[in-house]
Parts: C-alpha cells; structure tokens; sequence
C-alpha cells in the first residue's frame, strides 16, 4: 500500500474500529488521528475544546494531520476533520478516503449508547436533542463525506467487503 486509506464520517459511525479491522486483515498500521492528536497535546481533545475553543483545535488538527502527509496504512479521521479548510481536498491528493455512511437513525442509536461527554459537541445532549443535533450537523457534514472515492453503507457492508473495495481502489 503506497499511499494511506483515510476513514471519514461523523462521530460513532465506525471510524475507529473499522480502521483497525481493516489494518489488521490488510496488516498494514493503523492510526487514529485523535490519538496522535491527544499525545502530542498531552490531554484529551475534549479537555483541549474546553480550554482552547473548537477553532484553536481545528487549526492543531489540520496540523497534525499534514504532518501524516507520508504515513501509511489505515487513518482513522476525527468526524469533523474533512470539513474544515482544505483538509477533505487534501485527503483526496494524499490518499485514498473512504466514507463510512450512516443515516440519522443509525447514529443516534449508537451515540446514545456512548457516554457522550466524552464528546464536545455532544456535551448534555439527549433524546430529541441529540438527534436533532445529529441531523443538522449530518447535513451540514455530508457534503464533505460525499467527496470520498469511496462510500460504503457501513451497516450492510461487511468487513471483506470493506478490504476489498479498498483494494481495488489502490490498484487504480
């Protein structure tokens, strides 16, 4: 795998457990953007917004991710990534992206199962709240996601499915 496989899609939808399933079947590395984010500010991203505002965080994030400009294998994205400055034009010229798909349903099912303060944006929200967030903010989000070279309804697509579309993708 010359260049990385960058995961993007809003936050719950898989980003991170997929990426390591796929790394591991195609053994290649996996990189979590938030963990290399996370380690280089030495606390949580979620201690980071509190501290600093979501734009000072963006502006690390976008950092952090052209300093993986030569990095390889799978990278998970954080679920914003691809929609400020540049970053989804940038991940499409540096690798191949993949968009894990769901629908307003389906991820508010997840996050709600989740302790969402662990999450910024999702701090206090709850039942028709939260889905109402999860909604506009997927509106809003899906424009970016949609740029991906690849789409995958991540409910309905199993993980040979995933490697394999991935494959083909890279032989391009």
């Amino acid at each position: 795998m010359e260049k990385p496989v960058f995961l993007v899609g809003f936050m719950g939808s898989g980003k991170t457990t997929w990426g390591k399933k796929i790394a591991n079947a195609l053994t290649v590395p996996f990189i979590d953007l938030d963990h290399v984010i996370e380690d280089k500010i030495q606390m949580t991203i979620a201690d980071y917004f509190i501290l600093n505002g979501e734009e000072n965080f963006r502006k690390l994030e976008q950092e952090v991710l052209h300093s993986l400009q030569h990095a390889n294998g799978i990278i998970s994205t954080g679920g914003g990534t691809a929609c400020y400055f540049d970053n989804m034009d940038w991940l499409l010229a540096h690798g191949t992206v993949l968009y894990l798909k769901h629908s307003p349903k389906s991820l508010f099912q997840r996050l709600s199962q989740s302790d969402v303060n662990k999450r910024p944006a999702l701090k206090g929200l709850q039942g028709d709240d939260l889905f109402a967030f999860i909604s506009a903010k997927l509106d809003e989000r899906s424009p970016y996601y949609e740029k991906a070279h690849i789409h995958v309804d991540q409910i309905n697509t199993s993980l040979e499915e995933l490697i394999e579309q991935v494959s083909l993708q890279h032989e391009l």
